[in-house]
């Protein structure tokens, strides 16, 4: 039996459909994972033993080690966030953005915020949210799915990446994966008429090829956050433009609210 590697790209009523160069395999995963209670995630490499090369079936025999998994959405070795939110139409909420944000740096996972709708922009509100988050150390862009202003260079970042895409409702995410499938070189027509048994079930997370080993992850209910785990003693350290002000804080401990010479409120002035 011929065993290839290959990536999840989906999993729906116990099949698995498997990524491996041009070759989409519908497989199942072994019994043994439930006993070693482990569940394979979308975005897993993996080894399948293929069953039969023509119908292109198998079963996912190993899970290769994570470099890190998301809870919600379940997805497995993300490299990359692509953060996108509106610059109007809807305005963005900065507060929700800043969640985002505070998460990723709790998770160590760099990002790329895309401020869509550059195209309606008439106040020039987009580049203030670039200027103030640019400032703060982040990659931040503007983009319009609309007209394809600044997808090149988007998509020159997300080459070789597995990327999950987070933003509210409104956004233009779709229209966002729509116009990065524009510039496609892998049979994404294949993929979907195989797994289109699943479209009227409840959606899963699902990988999207955009290009050779690139793969954009669709992520139902990636919109909000609950930031746990963090003190809120600890939020500022979530805030990378705080840190080189922080020594210069008289008080250790100082919460940068009421206190006085405070480096970050020096700064912000």
């Amino acid at each position: 039996m011929d065993s290839v590697k290959g990536k999840i790209i989906r999993g729906v009523g116990g099949f698995y459909y498997v990524a491996s160069g041009a070759d989409i395999y519908e497989c199942r995963a072994k019994g043994a994972f439930r006993k070693e209670g482990l569940k394979p995630l979308v975005g897993d490499d993996c080894v399948i033993d293929i069953i039969d090369e023509n119908a292109k079936t198998g079963n996912v025999s190993e899970i290769l080690p994570r470099r890190n998994s998301l809870f919600r959405p379940e997805v497995a070795n993300v490299d990359l966030i692509l953060i996108v939110f509106a610059v109007k139409n809807p305005d963005p909420s900065l507060n929700l953005l800043d969640r985002f944000l505070i998460n990723l740096e709790l998770e160590k996972l760099p990002c790329i915020i895309a401020f869509n709708k550059e195209d309606i922009d008439a106040d020039s509100d987009g580049e203030k949210y670039i200027s103030v988050y640019e400032n703060a150390g982040y990659d931040a862009r503007l983009i319009s799915a609309l007209t394809g202003e600044g997808f090149d260079e988007l998509f020159d970042s997300l080459k070789g990446k597995t990327v999950a895409l987070a933003g509210p409702s409104g956004a233009g995410k779709s229209s966002t994966i729509n116009r990065l499938f524009g510039k496609e070189i892998s049979q994404t027509g294949e993929l979907s008429a195989k797994i289109s048994r699943g479209k009227n079930t409840t959606r899963h997370s699902e990988l999207f090829i955009i290009g050779e080993d690139t793969y954009i992850c669709d992520t139902p209910g990636f919109t909000s956050f609950e930031n746990r785990g963090i003190e809120k003693e600890n939020l500022w350290k979530y805030y990378p433009e705080f840190i080189s002000h922080e020594k210069n804080c008289r008080f250790a401990g100082c919460s940068h609210i009421s206190e006085p010479d405070c480096g970050i409120k020096t700064a912000t002035e």
